[in-house]
């Protein structure tokens, strides 16, 4: 075994319980859900307001055993669809003391620890950000601020408990002085994006801003907003030696 290139890691993942919860617990949800349309399909179809009432009228009119067997079989199938984009949507963190390594479906992304300045969790988003106070990473997540915590901490990296640069945002509002060249324009598409839910336009759009120098904070449809500055210092005590271990 080649112990030169071996370095101790930890991963931070929602685990087996998770899974489980996916795979078992999303089909059963699917097919009872199925169970109790089928068993009020009669009831249903006699509500003027009910959506998509002609499906309603439709398995009302199926026979029996043949319509409750089939919507509890395409609950659980729906179930099962759903427990698999979860399956692939989560994220998986594996921490030690060179980088870090975020694997989402078939999304591998690695982070040398040298690059990065802190560490911290914001909005259920997972922000590595460099020694400019750009950002490096933002990846949503579910998985616990303490075990995240702890994982960074435990090989030495900058964790804190918060953006330290939360006082520098700024309330977007259009042709507010101060953005980078172009900036304004993205962030119009973005605030269009967001309003029709085009999360993955959004997205890019923070990319776009983010090669300019401009770093995002959402709060609902509203858009804070601060600029990378260049050599802006070097890290505080505190992002230095990491605490709380």
């Amino acid at each position: 075994m080649d112990l030169a290139g071996y370095r101790r890691r930890t991963v931070v993942s929602g685990g087996v319980v998770e899974l489980v919860v996916m795979w078992g617990g999303f089909p059963l949800v699917g097919a009872g859900v199925g169970w109790l349309l089928a068993a009020t399909t009669g009831w249903l179809a006699r509500l003027p307001w009910v959506p998509f009432s002609d499906l309603v009228e439709w398995l009302d009119r199926l026979p029996e055993p043949q319509a409750t067997a089939g919507t509890i079989a395409v609950g659980a199938l729906a179930g099962l669809v759903l427990a698999g984009i979860g399956t692939a949507e989560r994220l998986i963190v594996s921490v030690d003391a060179a980088q870090v390594r975020l694997r989402r479906a078939e999304q591998n992304r690695t982070v040398a620890r040298a690059d990065t300045r802190v560490v911290f969790l914001a909005d259920k988003h997972l922000v590595l950000l460099d020694a400019d106070g750009a950002e490096l990473v933002r990846e949503s997540t579910d998985l616990p601020a303490a075990r995240l915590a702890a994982a960074f901490r435990e090989h030495g990296w900058a964790w804190t408990d918060g953006d330290p640069h939360r006082s520098a945002y700024r309330l977007w509002v259009p042709d507010l002085p101060g953005l980078p060249a172009g900036a304004d324009a993205l962030l119009r598409a973005r605030e269009r994006a967001i309003e029709r839910d085009r999360r993955d336009d959004a997205r890019e759009l923070r990319r776009e801003l983010g090669r300019i120098g401009v770093v995002l904070r959402d709060e609902g449809r509203r858009q804070y907003w601060r600029v990378v500055v260049p050599g802006a210092g070097q890290p505080t005590s505190a992002e230095r030696e990491p605490t709380g271990r």
